[in-house]
């Protein structure tokens, strides 16, 4: 069974030890550094629920961006589920802080008429966990094989009724991937994060990949500077369609998701 096998299964695959646990603390120290920055400012950070929120950042914000989308693992999915001319569209992080809650059952955005008539998958969603996941921490829940699930009731077309939850509880499967870990998802696959009643943070790296034309970069603000943009290998170029500038501007979230942001972060 391939990695898009899994995928195309399940919703979801993952390689384990990727990358070193050197490598992924020091991803984790640069979303801190920009976690901070964007708490700081109006729009710097979008609510997902009480403690919990969502980032996104520009690609030389993370030190190990050219080698996460350089690995040779990532680039195989990338090519083989979504085709040799992807595109890379966004950068972020989810940060589930001590006390943040169940999330409702949800896919991360509508379905693509795509994947409905053709039964095609067009997006994924690669995560990297900033620490060792335990159960206290609140573990990201994923129902396997949900991510062709299709039903007009789903509220924004991303939020099965409560009514309907029973069959995402019986396929829920917990995850608890640690320090150097990717793993590669349909975000169309029903998944939730978990009430963290640990005493720490547990930040995970999100990176999104489309298809040509499935329409994803619209949500998102990704740019680079000229100088960060002359340093990237010609294989990263081509996949990054995004402005390059002479200044970044810190990014506004816009990519808010209807029903996570359940009261006060």
């Amino acid at each position: 069974m391939t990695p898009r096998d899994d995928i195309y299964r399940d919703g979801i695959t993952a390689c384990p030890g990727a990358f070193s646990a050197e490598w992924a603390d020091r991803m984790r120290e640069d979303i801190e550094v920009a976690f901070a920055e964007a708490l700081a400012r109006p729009g710097g950070a979008v609510g997902r629920g009480p403690n919990r929120y969502y980032v996104e950042i520009h690609p030389e914000q993370l030190r190990g961006f050219t080698d996460l989308v350089t690995h040779p693992w990532v680039t195989a999915v990338c090519a083989d589920v979504l085709g040799d001319d992807y595109e890379i569209v966004e950068l972020g992080f989810d940060v589930p802080l001590p006390g943040a809650v169940d999330q409702p059952w949800h896919r991360d955005f509508p379905m693509t008429e795509t994947t409905r008539r053709e039964g095609r998958l067009d997006s994924l969603a690669f995560n990297l966990t900033g620490v060792d996941t335990v159960e206290a921490m609140g573990p990201f829940e994923i129902a396997p094989g949900t991510q062709f699930d299709d039903e007009p009731d789903f509220d924004h077309g991303m939020f099965p009724p409560k009514e309907k939850w029973g069959r995402y509880q019986e396929r829920a499967v917990r995850k608890y991937p640690r320090r150097g870990d990717i793993s590669a998802r349909s975000a169309l696959t029903v998944h939730r994060g978990t009430a963290n009643v640990s005493d720490t943070a547990r930040p995970v790296l999100v990176l999104g990949v489309d298809a040509p034309g499935a329409g994803n970069a619209e949500r998102h603000d990704l740019a680079v500077t000229r100088s960060f943009w002359a340093t990237l290998p010609d294989e990263v170029r081509a996949h990054l369609h995004c402005p390059v500038v002479d200044e970044l501007t810190p990014i506004v979230q816009k990519h808010t998701i209807e029903g996570l942001v359940m009261g006060a972060a």
